[in-house]
């Protein structure tokens, strides 16, 4: 893979739909998802688009070109984003979104059924490691310190805070996003049939 030249800056309300365009061509456990979902905005509903909104301080996105081509979100305090998404985000995507049907098996549905279940906060690492992020970033720009610059960026901003720790969760299947965050200094806390909780002491 040839190198391409990047630069981080901090998140504007204009990168959502960059944030949403991202989280689905990296949503596959690190690969392409837009297979797999008839509704493209699913997985950045989830993952990706609440942080802007709840905690643009803490997003940075990754440029090349004059295009997106990944971003770092996340916030300090997991258990008030917890709070702020049951009250603010979540409820309108729940009337939008129904419960699907039992027996649908599709991508979409189990990420609607995620909508309704929420997001939940590891009751058991929250505690010691408060903040939580996602990264996500397009193939062409892995490989190359990007991801390592970006989370720099995002760590230094927690410290600024005085959090002490910050945890995230990887998927088994994602392999590249197990060896990348043990590179920059994160640490197994859990293994699970799904994958891997991870945590820093900052």
């Amino acid at each position: 893979m040839s190198a391409i030249t990047c630069s981080f800056r901090p998140f504007v309300a204009g990168d959502l739909p960059a944030l949403y365009r991202i989280c689905l061509q990296t949503g596959d456990a690190g690969a392409d998802a837009r297979a797999q979902y008839r509704d493209p905005d699913l997985l950045g509903h989830f993952y990706a688009a609440p942080y802007g909104i709840f905690a643009p301080e803490a997003a940075f996105v990754l440029v090349a070109a004059a295009e997106v081509v990944g971003y770092i979100v996340g916030c300090a305090d997991s258990l008030a984003f917890q709070r702020w998404m049951e009250t603010e985000w979540l409820p309108p995507l729940r009337t939008r979104y129904p419960l699907p049907p039992a027996g649908d098996a599709s991508a979409d549905a189990a990420m609607v059924r995620l909508l309704h279940e929420g997001y939940a906060a590891p009751a058991q690492f929250v505690g010691a490691y408060p903040a939580h992020l996602h990264i996500d970033l397009l193939p062409r720009a892995q490989g190359q310190g990007c991801g390592r610059a970006l989370m720099a960026a995002f760590l230094e901003g927690l410290r600024l805070q005085r959090c002490p720790g910050v945890h995230l969760g990887v998927s088994a299947r994602n392999s590249g996003a197990h060896a990348f965050y043990e590179r920059v200094g994160f640490s197994c806390l859990e293994t699970l049939a799904w994958g891997r909780w991870y945590g820093l002491r900052l």
